[in-house]
């Protein structure tokens, strides 16, 4: 994430294609073998979207490290004057990406080495501690490429700072889940990277905007393209119905959790459209009421932004 005066340096040369600014930078290599999947789930009041670049599960799998592990000098850094700085694995074993710490300081550096070996959380570990404290880059790399994150650490009870940032959450961790529970992805595939275009009623900070047809319209074109026909099917099915007046007695119910999302975003896509009147308030009434448990929320953000 950027903003539009924010200086940046991209390179694009057969292998790599990246942008870096002082807050933090992505790079993707070759791209071969990816499918794309476009998806869109109910959140609060809105929706969000987005373009999941998926790997086979067989395709995706990085080191799987459980152990804090020194990896030496990160030489794939994207930036010239980070590649002597020495790269740790922090070993929270996820599949589809190695998140690791990358510094140059001797102090942090002693630290690390020492507890090398070890569970990043194990009793009596300062590994984690020390990380906090110093606030090192912090580097995800996947098959598709890596993205790297400069903006300091905030402390625990600071606020993140606006623009790329990360958060390490063992609960989330404990999971296991590869992405997030209201994002559908096709069988056997899992996402490695997002692509998230403009949103036609917020900004990119989630900001609340007029509604934006073209950008609407963009993404629904992706959605046809790289979408999911049976989810795509529903939401045509609501609209259709809407159109032609009918009640929500003729929907009926979606019977699982990613068609409801389906409905929910239909209708909800309507609104913010301004159409349908009194009879889009009864669709409401009948198909959007929250559900315990069900925020939305996306699954990929308490690790980067």
């Amino acid at each position: 994430m950027r903003d539009p005066d924010e200086a940046c340096e991209v390179v694009d040369r057969p292998g790599l294609l990246s942008v870096t600014t002082a807050r933090g930078g992505i790079g993707f290599g070759p791209l071969g073998g990816i499918r794309l999947f476009a998806s869109e789930s109910a959140t609060g009041a809105s929706w969000n979207h987005r373009v999941a670049l998926c790997l086979p599960e067989t395709a995706c799998a990085m080191s799987g490290r459980t152990v804090l592990t020194e990896l030496g000098p990160d030489e794939d850094a994207l930036r010239a004057e980070d590649r002597a700085s020495i790269l740790f694995d922090m070993g929270l074993g996820t599949l589809q990406a190695d998140i690791c710490i990358r510094t140059a300081d001797p102090a942090l550096i002693a630290i690390l080495r020492a507890e090398a070996g070890r569970p990043l959380f194990a009793p009596g570990s300062g590994a984690m501690g020390a990380i906090l404290a110093a606030g090192p880059h912090r580097v995800f790399v996947a098959r598709l490429g890596r993205c790297e994150v400069y903006q300091p650490i905030p402390p625990a009870d600071g606020r993140s700072p606006e623009g790329p940032h990360t958060h390490v959450l063992p609960k989330l961790l404990r999971s296991g889940r590869t992405h997030a529970a209201t994002e559908p992805v096709p069988d056997g595939f899992v996402p490695c990277a997002h692509l998230v275009p403009a949103h036609p009623t917020k900004d990119a900070m989630g900001r609340p905007r007029a509604f934006d047809a073209a950008a609407f319209q963009r993404f629904e074109n992706l959605l046809h393209a790289f979408g999911d026909p049976a989810r795509i099917a529903i939401k045509q099915a609501v609209i259709a119905d809407l159109s032609a007046g009918h009640g929500p007695e003729a929907r009926p119910d979606p019977g699982n959790r990613f068609a409801r999302h389906s409905v929910k975003v239909a209708l909800r896509q309507q609104t913010a459209a301004g159409g349908h009147g009194t009879l889009l308030k009864a669709w409401l009434a009948a198909f959007d009421a929250r559900e315990a448990g069900d925020d939305g929320q996306e699954f990929a953000e308490p690790y980067a932004h």
